[in-house]
């Protein structure tokens, strides 16, 4: 059995290295990893999405449509765009950031309408990423407050997590990233509880 992580976002945002602390979180707890990436127009604020399968046994890391076991989304858009992506029963965590695409700003396209009714109806647990990421200093820690949220879905011990936090990050920024992790964690411990 395995566990599927579809991690979405725009680039700049932390996508990526948010994927790479989980999939080495979970080596470090004995499980088997596999990781796919897709960085699309990353450099230009474009889609990134990375798929973690993790567990026992993990035949295949790519998350096809209905597949994924959690979603973590770090703007609302792109959770959005991915919740075809979630399994039934599955759960979907999102930042409460939107980030206008390229063609909204040029007036090309039109925003989505309702897009946090729409979330709800998928019982999606919204985190306040970018104002508790200036709360415990750092704004630039929002990836490790949406990986914080994540951990309280996931059964791997706490210190696995800071410590592969702690090795993922510039030494000076430690600090910051696992006080926002922190704070990501407990933003939504209680609603999973």
């Amino acid at each position: 059995m395995s566990t599927k992580v579809l991690l979405c976002g725009v680039g700049g945002q932390g996508t990526i290295l948010a994927a790479h602390v989980l999939a080495q979180t979970a080596l470090c707890c004995d499980q088997n990893v596999k990781v796919s990436e897709i960085h699309g127009m990353a450099q230009r604020g474009g889609a990134v999405t990375t798929d973690v399968a993790f567990g026992e046994h993990v035949e295949s890391m790519v998350c096809d449509s209905g597949s994924a076991d959690i979603v973590v989304s770090f703007e609302l858009i792109e959770a959005l765009r991915n919740l075809p992506m979630l399994k039934n029963g599955g759960r979907i965590i999102s930042n409460k950031e939107i980030i206008k695409p390229a063609s909204v700003l040029t007036g090309k396209a039109s925003m989505p309408h309702n897009i946090q009714e729409e979330l709800s109806k998928a019982n999606a647990l919204l985190v306040p990423a970018h104002d508790i990421a200036l709360e415990v200093g750092n704004a630039k820690t929002s990836n490790m407050v949406m990986l914080g949220a994540l951990s309280a879905l996931l059964d791997f011990d706490v210190s696995a997590w800071e410590k592969t936090v702690q090795d993922f990050v510039p030494p000076k920024t430690i600090e910051a990233n696992i006080a926002a992790f922190r704070a990501g964690r407990a933003s939504i411990a209680e609603k999973v509880m």
